[in-house]
């Protein structure tokens, strides 16, 4: 089908590795030649050695999971015949541990906000018909085992 590359790099800057006090700050650098500043999770790894500034990667997984429910959406809506003016989603991955004590992200809820315009305006059966079909068809909800869920923003 198709394959997507990130290139990760990290260069230690400091004498301490072998401390344990080094910077976990490092770069993502996708295959479009976009470079974006990555870092643990201060809840995860304290300051200075992580930066909260910077794109983790659970924050990353829980924009991904987010960005191609979005995109389908989107998809289906124009399909559908809805013209969608306006999606915004706050999203929210919790992490808590799994069945060996290992953290996870094991849910994903979405609280997207959809404004439309046009002759044809879905009712909330037809967002929530879009929404189901949107999660069936998310490239990232069908590679994971996180629990999805979407909540309709009022």
């Amino acid at each position: 089908m198709s394959t997507h590359t990130a290139t990760v790099a990290w260069k230690r800057t400091g004498p301490d590795f072998l401390k344990g006090r080094y910077s976990r700050e490092h770069t993502w650098t996708f295959d479009g030649g976009l470079v974006v500043p990555a870092s643990p999770s201060p809840s995860a790894v304290r300051e200075p050695f992580s930066n909260p500034a910077n794109v983790d990667p659970e924050e990353a997984f829980v924009a991904a999971i987010s960005s191609c429910h979005m995109l389908s959406y989107l998809y289906i809506a124009y399909q559908r015949g809805f013209q969608v003016d306006d999606y915004v989603d706050e999203a929210i991955g919790t992490m808590t541990e799994n069945e060996r004590g290992v953290p996870w992200v094991s849910t994903a809820v979405l609280h997207p906000r959809i404004t439309y315009s046009g002759e044809r305006l879905p009712t909330p059966a037809d967002e929530e018909e879009l929404h189901h079909l949107a999660h069936e068809q998310c490239f990232i909800a069908n590679s994971v085992r996180t629990e999805v869920t979407v909540k309709r923003r009022p």
